[in-house]
């Protein structure tokens, strides 16, 4: 899966003068009182990656976060892309080598956790930074773009909350990192990724399709796929045109079909999910069947596994029978 909100809008939200200058005022007096307590030496590359609870939350994330960007993976047994993510994020932590810290948290056994940080759905990715929470994304994710976002949070960390990270013990050094072994679609998967970076959905979507023509189970390029679709659709649209046709004509199918889309790229997932369903509910025949298809194509961008999908699902369900 590919991220949705991969963003560091939060961080930017959070860099605020009054709140930087305060965050990173008690940063720095958290750390000279570990330093007179006789912290803040070098850490083991163990410590890089820890499991975390309700009940060692301070201590793990709040406290630790004046010391170093704590990123949180939010994850569950059951989930099939946190079976993915999660490896990644592991081992990007002990080769960013101290400059920041994963801490993972089961939501099955913390959902306290999870409501706090209004986590909707999983695999979902957030920061503490000097004890400010930030979100980074949701859902499985490249590994080059999740680059992207921690060489950011890093940046940010030190520039604006004067967090350097950590020191690593040399003698206790991570393992290197095994080298990813190639699969044989990767090729066509990096092309389309690098197809929708610019901003080329055609190509995009040819790219996706050649690799489900030979693999038709391929969940990244089944939500590729559904992304680089939708993309397209939305690029040509007059926004403002296209929500008054909706708002005009409460019964006129392509018009909800096209504002779904517009809510969707906006994220606004429930009220393009709703939208469909209501337009299903309302209508017959072809025009039913088009709603319902779209509605279906959305479920792919946004993901089976996210809750909103599964509410949705069963919405349609039974407006259906």
């Amino acid at each position: 899966m590919q991220p949705r909100n991969m963003s560091m809008s939060g961080v930017v939200d959070l860099a605020a003068v009054k709140a930087a200058g305060e965050a990173k005022a008690k940063a720095e007096q958290a750390r000279a009182e570990a330093a007179r307590q006789g912290g803040g030496g070098a850490v083991s590359p163990a410590s890089l990656v820890i499991d975390t609870d309700e009940a060692g939350f301070e201590r793990d994330v709040l406290q630790r976060s004046t010391e170093v960007p704590v990123v949180i993976d939010f994850w569950a047994e059951w989930c099939e892309p946190c079976k993915q993510l999660s490896p990644l994020l592991d081992r990007l932590a002990h080769e960013y080598n101290g400059r920041f810290v994963l801490a993972k948290i089961d939501v099955d056994a913390n959902q306290m956790l999870m409501q706090q940080f209004g986590v909707q759905g999983i695999p979902a990715v957030f920061a503490v930074v000097a004890g400010q929470a930030l979100p980074l994304f949701q859902g499985a994710a490249p590994e080059a773009q999740i680059r992207q976002t921690l060489d950011q949070l890093v940046q940010v960390a030190e520039e604006r909350f004067g967090l350097t990270g950590l020191t690593v013990d040399a003698d206790g050094a991570a393992p290197e990192a095994a080298e990813p072994v190639a699969g044989p679609h990767d090729g066509l998967l990096g092309a389309a990724m690098d197809a929708l970076d610019a901003g080329d959905f055609d190509g995009a979507v040819r790219a996706y399709g050649n690799v489900l023509a030979d693999d038709p189970g391929n969940t990244e390029a089944k939500l590729g796929l559904a992304q680089a679709e939708l993309l397209g659709r939305v690029a040509g649209m007059d926004a403002g045109a296209v929500r008054k046709a909706a708002a005009d004509g409460p019964s006129d199918v392509p018009a909800q079909i096209a504002a779904a889309d517009l809510d969707l790229v906006g994220g606004h997932v429930e009220d393009a999910f709703g939208r469909l369903v209501e337009t299903v509910r309302r209508t017959a025949g072809a025009d039913r069947d088009a709603a319902r298809v779209r509605l279906l194509e959305l479920f792919e961008v946004v993901g089976p596994d996210d809750p909103r999908v599964s509410a949705a699902r069963q919405a349609l369900a039974r407006v259906l029978f």
